[in-house]
């Protein structure tokens, strides 16, 4: 009732959801996109446990999450009351710090010192010289009556509100910046952007003065998050790795979390110079190779503590012999049955210049790398690969574009339907979000793996029959089914046209996929066309 009244005061923005785990992936989105932490208040019992799953992704990708969990005085615990459990356990694996109000009741506390509490926690969440941004769980147990009195409400609206706190600034880094000599060969490795949104343009500019300086090859992720036209960018390269014409003992400078490319994990394993990895704050390892020096200021900061070169170096002999775009551009024509390379290679080119997308784990991000190309690498892209999993994708993106405005989001039939509560948010009003959904009927990615199993289908691919067009309609939100690659560009245009959550569904075949998938890379590697 509290959050209630202040949004109608305008102190705060109040977004009401029936399900908890997908209300916590939904502030997750709003957190990313807009670099400060989100409120998700619940009440007490399971209701706290529906949050873990969003607040391990937070943990890992870094993000400040505030969970205000209601709960009952110490002396209704472990007495069998209702709705009232041992929920302090609950995520505090993952936070990065929990407190806890009053054991007895909240009441017992005055305003200083409620609103100490509210501000340790905000500012715990946002980072500190120790600890990157993440998750914080405030548990504050309630006394009967759980519900205030008129009067009591009356008093709310005349209370003092806590304001938005400052964040404060994180000491640097006690370890002086390591070197390494921009003047002899080097490799750059951009992993996944992990850090705050208000920080993103001091590290696009840094690693842009570092390419531009060195003019060392740079392999990025799809969320690497950087400026577009940045210097040095390989295209396709994961397709390419074994034809750089890198030395095997030069410098590699990694930002960041790995690419999603195994390939790419074994060269680094096997290679032999040394290998630098900075991280935006985040004083955890980030390195599972074991084979980096870690170091957590930042690239900024790096970058200012580096001697460049001047004029910038010219290595034109990066780039690699042969380019596979000419054959992925003959290969994957815009026409007949809808495949997921194609769909990968296509969308970029089809889809607004400016316009953002979220790339659902396992394979959309992993095709986006392989064969999106250019116009992939000149374009924001989102993804929460912190753990890595397909928990919330919808509810994610439903925050990313409330927050940011629109937004596409590539996911696959299982991802969608483990989270079709994420529908539940989408109004007439918005978000202006187009999810492109690829029904390969089950897990695809398993499709990719050397599995060899009698109960395949069963065990990996599970596919389902629920129609996700019908469970959509069900929300209110309006979809078409996409029967060809022909019709790709006017589904497009119809779906962005609409200012509010709709869906394009296109039908794959898993199995042809994964035998395409191995057709390119065998041509892109042999550079040849394939007939």
């Amino acid at each position: 009732m509290a959050a209630g009244q202040l949004a109608q005061l305008g102190e705060l923005e109040l977004i009401t959801a029936i399900d908890e785990r997908s209300a916590a992936f939904l502030a997750l989105g709003l957190a990313t996109a807009e670099g400060h932490g989100v409120a998700v208040v619940t009440t007490s019992g399971t209701a706290v446990a529906n949050l873990l799953p969003a607040a391990v992704e937070a943990d890992r990708s870094a993000q400040p999450l505030l969970l205000l969990t209601a709960d009952r005085p110490e002396r209704l615990k472990n007495c069998g009351a209702n709705q009232t459990v041992n929920q302090e356990e609950f995520l505090v694996s993952v936070c990065r710090c929990f407190r806890s109000g009053c054991t007895d009741g909240i009441h017992h506390q005055n305003a200083d010192q409620l609103q100490a509490l509210v501000g340790e926690i905000w500012e715990q969440a946002h980072g500190t010289a120790h600890a990157a941004p993440g998750p914080v769980q405030l548990n504050l147990p309630f006394e009967e009556p759980l519900h205030p009195s008129a009067d009591d409400q009356t008093n709310l609206n005349a209370a003092p509100v806590l304001r938005n706190r400052k964040l404060a600034e994180a000491s640097a880094p006690a370890v002086s910046p390591p070197q390494l000599d921009p003047h002899q060969p080097g490799l750059v490795v951009a992993g996944p952007w992990r850090g705050l949104t208000q920080d993103l343009p001091a590290y696009q500019q840094a690693v842009h003065r570092w390419m531009l300086a060195t003019g060392w090859p740079l392999l990025a992720d799809p969320l690497a998050a950087l400026a577009q036209g940045c210097p040095g960018r390989l295209d396709h390269w994961e397709l390419q790795l074994d034809a750089l014409p890198v030395p095997k003992d030069c410098q590699v400078l990694r930002l960041g979390p790995m690419p999603a490319s195994r390939r790419l994990e074994a060269c680094l394993q096997a290679h032999q110079g040394p290998q630098l990895l900075i991280s935006e704050g985040e004083p955890r390892s980030l390195d599972p190779l074991g084979v980096a020096t870690q170091w957590c200021g930042g690239m900024a900061r790096w970058c200012e503590a580096q001697a460049l070169p001047s004029p910038p170096l010219d290595r034109g002999w990066c780039a690699p012999a042969g380019d596979p775009a000419t054959m992925l551009a003959s290969a994957l024509p815009l026409q007949g049955a809808v495949s997921e390379p194609a769909l990968a290679y296509w969308l970029p080119q089809l889809l607004p210049a400016q316009l953002p997308v979220m790339l659902a784990s396992s394979s959309p991000v992993r095709d986006w790398l392989a064969w999106g190309g250019q116009a992939a690498s000149h374009r924001r892209c989102f993804g929460f690969r912190g753990a890595s999993g397909i928990d919330g994708t919808l509810s994610l993106a439903m925050g990313l574009a409330l927050a940011s405005g629109p937004l596409v989001l590539v996911t696959g039939d299982l991802a969608l339907l483990h989270d079709s509560n994420g529908w539940l948010h989408a109004t007439p009003e918005g978000p202006p979000l187009l999810v492109v959904l690829i029904d390969n009927r089950g897990g695809g990615i398993f499709q990719q793996l050397p599995i060899a199993s009698v109960q395949f289908e069963q065990l990996f691919a599970m596919p389902q029959r629920v129609d996700p067009l019908a469970l959509a309609a069900a929300h209110g939100v309006q979809g078409r089914q996409v029967a060809c690659l022909e019709d790709l560009p006017q589904a497009l245009d119809w779906g962005l046209a609409q200012a509010r959550p709709a869906l394009l569904r296109l039908c794959t075949d898993r199995t042809r996929d994964a035998e395409l998938r191995l057709t390119l890379r065998a041509a892109a590697q042999n550079e040849q066309p394939i007939s």
